[in-house]
């Protein structure tokens, strides 16, 4: 009987360890796994950011959502704010979510989930959120630009959360601008500027602002403008054949460029009204000569205008006879040149020029030839006469 007891005490005693070491253990681990877990959330501006929190072991304990202000959002399913942009996404005792629809820069902060456990645990996560950039504008281009003046253009973009990158393309070409950001309230207001000193080679290029940023993706805003650049006419006549001939077709062409485009052109003939209107017929910028003869030959000029000055160009027109050498009777073919007579002038002249040295260098050589020649008969002369003379002396 005695030892059935004390095999009862050891066996009671043994239970009771059991339990006290398995009870701390659960408490241990409840205590480690009672911790609430939350994540860092970026979302874009007038999108929908989604709060979790999240526990690995709970004892039953309530979870509670707080935003940066400490005001309770949700406490378990129970809503405690009133905005109707704030929901209940889902409850239990290992998670508590939220949503927040429409969000504004304002909702941007640190949240705070706690766990109602003894004592209080907290988590926190930081919402932050993008302010995307209003559509670019370009300010500068009031009116049309003249040659030779000084042109601004400015591109602002408002909005933007961080501060956007604004860059600036000529045509397809990119050019550099000067930045300056400025802080409005919670956003930014960014502004980049080129300056210009335009000419006519401006006119009808484009210029487009793009800008980017990371709530944009990779879809930038930008907007184009086109420089209209105002310059005086350029003028140029251009022939139709190069040698004109008698009873050929003959046409010359104003080519006349500048903003405002002048229009119409003016043809004279000296200084004076064109003689023949009836075969000098004017068609828009074209002046046409339906049959050449030698009284057309003279000075053409095209005139053109517009509000920024005057240009003018002449043509000095020559009538050769027909069938002139070098050219074709084809009224509508360029004709080829005929021999060039200076080439063959200078080379006739190399070759008199060389003839010429020849014989005076020749002359000079003869000359001299002929003077050696006569000193040597001289000579000769002298000695055969002293020698005649020596037997004469003697005797």
């Amino acid at each position: 009987m005695m030892l059935q007891q004390h095999l009862l005490f050891v066996l009671y005693s043994f239970c009771g360890i059991a339990i006290k070491e398995a009870a701390t253990k659960n408490k241990v681990k409840g205590s480690q796994a009672q911790f609430p877990i939350t994540q860092n959330v970026t979302v874009v501006e007038g999108s929908t950011a989604n709060m979790t929190c999240r526990v690995d072991y709970n004892d039953n304990t309530s979870l509670q959502w707080s935003n940066p202000a400490q005001q309770t959002l949700f406490f378990g399913d129970k809503k405690a704010l009133r905005d109707n942009r704030i929901e209940l996404v889902r409850a239990s005792w290992k998670e508590l979510t939220i949503s927040i629809s429409e969000v504004a820069l304002s909702d941007e902060g640190q949240y705070t989930c706690s766990l109602f456990t003894m004592p209080v645990k907290t988590s926190k996560a930081f919402l932050t959120v993008l302010g995307v950039p209003a559509k670019p504008e370009i300010t500068g281009l009031s009116r049309p630009a003249q040659e030779g003046e000084d042109v601004t253009l400015t591109c602002t973009t408002s909005g933007s959360k961080p501060a956007a990158d604004i860059r600036w393309f000529r045509n397809d070409k990119e050019v550099q601008g000067q930045k300056e950001v400025n802080a409005t309230g919670r956003s930014f207001m960014v502004r980049s500027t080129i300056h210009l000193k335009v000419d006519r080679t401006d006119d009808g290029a484009a210029y487009t602002c793009v800008v980017e940023h990371i709530a944009l993706g990779s879809l930038p805003h930008q907007v184009t403008e086109v420089l209209e650049v105002h310059y005086p006419p350029q003028v140029q006549i251009v022939r139709s054949v190069i040698v004109p001939q008698e009873g050929q077709y003959f046409k010359l062409e104003c080519v006349s460029k500048g903003n405002p485009l002048p229009e119409p052109v003016f043809w004279t003939k000296d200084g004076g009204e064109l003689p023949d209107v009836e075969r000098m017929i004017v068609e828009g910028r074209d002046l046409i000569i339906t049959t050449l003869n030698k009284t057309d030959n003279g000075t053409y000029r095209c005139e053109a205008s517009n509000q920024l000055g005057t240009n003018r160009d002449e043509f000095t027109l020559y009538v050769y006879a027909k069938d002139f050498p070098g050219t074709t009777t084809d009224p509508n073919a360029l004709t080829q040149p005929g021999p060039d007579h200076a080439l063959i002038g200078g080379v006739v002249a190399v070759v008199v020029f060389i003839t010429l040295c020849f014989i005076i260098v020749l002359g000079r050589y003869l000359a001299r030839h002929k003077d050696i020649t006569r000193e040597r008969q001289e000579m000769w002369f002298i000695s055969s006469r002293k020698t005649l003379a020596l037997p004469i002396i003697t005797l």
